[in-house]
């Protein structure tokens, strides 16, 4: 197997123990947006997850044209992860496109730096999975905040994941 496409299945089934996560939340603690995060929600934090994926490797990677997701269009857990998998497809596209060439520089234009940037495949993947692990920080933060015990989200070992049903490889 692919080493990125194993590596990427590690991130997606830490991802799903994040969903598992906030389907525990009350809805509207889901969407509720906190101040000490700048006004961000946990719906909107992860819209923004998936809005990094679109952009930098369907977008600028790929060159698709896609519509980027709006948080507005998400209001329950499920509806993000429907999205996701979606992200899941675009990041198998683009893994399977530049698989033994992670040196390839691909340009294009930045719309918040107003300019045309190069950037290899490898640095656009490598972006958007540390780029998701960031966050996922944020939203476990989030929950504790408004009073969620957190499950553990940390990329979790494969015997434990049998105990969920999970198949990495």
């Amino acid at each position: 197997m692919n080493v990125l496409m194993k590596q990427y299945n590690w991130v997606s089934s830490t991802r799903e123990q994040l969903f598992r996560y906030c389907e525990t939340l009350n809805p509207a603690d889901y969407i509720k947006e906190l101040g000490e995060f700048g006004g961000n929600s946990i719906r909107n934090l992860h819209v923004h997850v998936a809005e990094c994926y679109q952009s930098w490797l369907g977008i600028f990677g790929l060159k698709k044209n896609i519509t980027l997701v709006e948080p507005s269009s998400v209001n329950k857990v499920q509806e993000i992860r429907q999205i996701f998998n979606e992200i899941n497809n675009l990041v198998y596209e683009f893994i399977n496109k530049f698989e033994g060439n992670w040196d390839y520089i691909l340009t294009g234009y930045v719309p918040w730096s107003h300019q045309e940037e190069g950037l290899t495949a490898m640095w656009l993947y490598t972006h958007t999975i540390t780029h998701e692990f960031h966050h996922k920080g944020q939203i476990v933060s989030m929950g504790r905040q408004l009073g969620y015990i957190p499950l553990d989200t940390d990329l979790i070992a494969p015997s434990e994941l049998k105990k969920f049903n999970i198949d990495l490889y």
